[in-house]
């Protein structure tokens, strides 16, 4: 009880939720243009499960923080350079996202209106849609614990205490999944927004290769570039509207 009387407690507590839900972003973005691809009456059950894979991933490293302290030893040198367990899953990690990333841009800028076979009959369509679901929710899971990882170091690193670590965790994660429609929707709605978080999706990859080999890339920087792009895009967005509504009154007015 002494711990919930204690302000320092709180300070650390707030502090370290509003990190987790910076560093959430592009968990959060990432899950959008994957859930994107899905047909509308399941896309709210895979951001759930996606989001609930995060969290747990979360907690459960939250929980080994001994064998998370151990990845941080070097396994093997390259070239003198000492490669640990954690460097290897950020290189994996960035090298899954660069990837992706990169073929839903492609998927989006090219070969947009490229549509697969419909299938034979019902029982195929069912079969086919199951597949990708569970083919999206994996690529989801997979890299919640990439960025888990990075999340839970930057809990361990800023409090000491595990209960304000697991709570913090818990909440930005309950934030996050309030944000994921909302992001997910405005992303879908608008193609040069997507293609702007895919661009940004390639910058988390690049940095988070560049950290595997200990070339560390503040990732506000990233953010900042991202916020300005967006914002710009914002104004894009408005001018292209008024230009419709214009468009509009004109037609209507002859």
């Amino acid at each position: 009880m002494e711990i919930l009387l204690d302000p320092n407690v709180w300070i650390a507590f707030a502090m370290l939720t509003a990190l987790e839900i910076v560093l959430g972003i592009d968990n959060i973005i990432f899950i959008s243009i994957l859930v994107g691809r899905l047909p509308p009456e399941v896309r709210d059950k895979a951001r759930r499960i996606g989001l609930g894979f995060a969290m747990v991933s979360r907690l459960a490293l939250l929980f080994a923080l001994s064998w998370i302290m151990g990845l941080t030893a070097d396994l093997f040198q390259v070239a003198g350079m000492g490669i640990s367990g954690r460097d290897l899953v950020l290189l994996f990690g960035g090298l899954f996202l660069l990837y992706k990333a990169s073929h839903e841009i492609f998927v989006e800028v090219e070969a947009k209106d490229e549509k697969a076979p419909p299938p034979s009959d019902a029982a195929a369509m069912k079969d086919s849609g199951s597949r990708l679901f569970w083919a999206v929710i994996g690529q989801i899971a997979v890299i919640d614990i990439v960025f888990s990882l990075d999340s839970v170091i930057t809990a361990v690193g800023m409090v000491d205490t595990i209960g304000v670590m697991v709570a913090a965790v818990i909440v930005s994660v309950g934030v996050m999944l309030v944000a994921a429609k909302p992001i997910g929707d405005f992303v879908d709605r608008h193609a040069s927004v997507k293609v702007l978080a895919l661009a940004f999706l390639v910058m988390v990859g690049m940095a988070l290769t560049a950290e595997a080999f200990d070339q560390e890339v503040p990732k506000g920087y990233i953010y900042a570039a991202m916020s300005f792009s967006l914002a710009v895009e914002s104004l894009n967005i408005r001018a292209r509207a008024r230009r419709m509504l214009k468009a509009q009154e004109a037609g209507g007015g002859a």
